[in-house]
């Protein structure tokens, strides 16, 4: 279908600023800067019982984090969030609007990790971390008056990345069992994998093929990186055995291609998957662009109803 006329508007406010500036022209720390700069939010955002600052010590390192808690005692159902921003960029902050939503609407404990990004930590850093944070939530929910017997796992972009990487860890590596998933315009697969989304949408539409290329520049050490599952999880033989997942992609953007590959191939494997695409929309549409695209809404709601029936049982 054609891009939704909010789209359309945001596309054209973000034009007329002027061309964007080219990736690789400023270094990843001017990046961050610029991102933080960029993205304050003004609009009002859920209320929710509890929203909190601290850190974590895993085994990786002392992570911080951001936590929103439902009001009451719980023990509620946990989910572990990682943002986006290609592993370079990005923060728990951009995210905030729909950390608090989903917390409000699933009554779950959302903790939104600040894991360690590129280039100055490369992989499988990032993948590492997001995988002990989530062993530390199971190992101490209590803190967080969640329930480590309910959890789950969600990112968007490379955090829909992180998210797919622990449920593959959680897999090989002996837990947690999560309870589901939830992939958001995830990172699976390389911009040189020659996928027609890489070819219909790398220019116009807020996430070019260029940013990916340059993602991929500062998060694998090597070519070799690529073939591991914990980088990119399209690479994985086998499918099977992962927790239940609910894929979401937007029609416009170069990752829509290999979101929806893996969702069919999650499938094949025996995997309960749930995949839904947001026709007329763009990158970002879920968590980042949330102020801009009303379609958010609809989104969070989506999954924060897929959080409570998954964690129901």
């Amino acid at each position: 279908m054609p891009l939704h006329p909010e789209v359309e508007h945001f596309l054209a406010t973000i034009a007329a600023q002027g061309p964007p500036t080219a990736s690789g022209a400023l270094s990843p720390t001017q990046m961050r800067e610029n991102m933080a700069g960029q993205w304050i939010r003004t609009a009002p955002m859920a209320e929710v019982g509890a929203n909190y600052r601290r850190t974590i010590d895993t085994d990786q390192a002392t992570l911080p984090v951001r936590v929103f808690a439902p009001t009451g005692d719980g023990p509620f159902p946990l989910l572990v969030w990682f943002h986006g921003g290609g592993w370079v960029i990005g923060s728990p902050d951009e995210n905030e609007a729909a950390c608090r939503a989903i917390c409000r609407m699933a009554n779950c404990v959302v903790m939104s990790v600040d894991y360690r990004l590129a280039p100055e930590h490369r992989f499988p850093t990032a993948a590492w971390d997001a995988f002990a944070s989530l062993r530390w939530a199971a190992e101490h929910g209590g803190e967080l008056s969640a329930d480590p017997s309910r959890i789950a796992v969600a990112g968007e972009s490379a955090g829909g990345n992180l998210a797919a990487v622990c449920a593959l860890m959680t897999r090989d590596l002996g837990g947690p069992r999560l309870a589901l998933q939830v992939l958001v315009s995830p990172v699976l697969g390389s911009p040189a994998d020659g996928r027609q989304s890489y070819v219909d949408y790398s220019d116009g539409y807020f996430m070019s093929g260029a940013s990916m290329d340059w993602f991929f520049e500062q998060y694998p050490r090597d070519t070799a990186d690529l073939d591991n599952p914990y980088l990119l999880p399209l690479a994985a033989k086998d499918l099977g055995g992962l927790a239940p997942a609910m894929v979401l992609t937007a029609e416009y953007e170069v990752l829509r291609d290999e979101g929806e590959e893996y969702a069919h191939r999650l499938r094949d494997a025996g995997v309960a998957c749930e995949l839904i695409r947001f026709d007329g929309q763009i990158h970002g549409f879920f968590g980042l662009l949330d102020e801009h695209l009303s379609v958010s809404a609809t989104a969070h709601a989506q999954v924060a109803a897929a959080l409570r029936k998954a964690c129901e049982g």
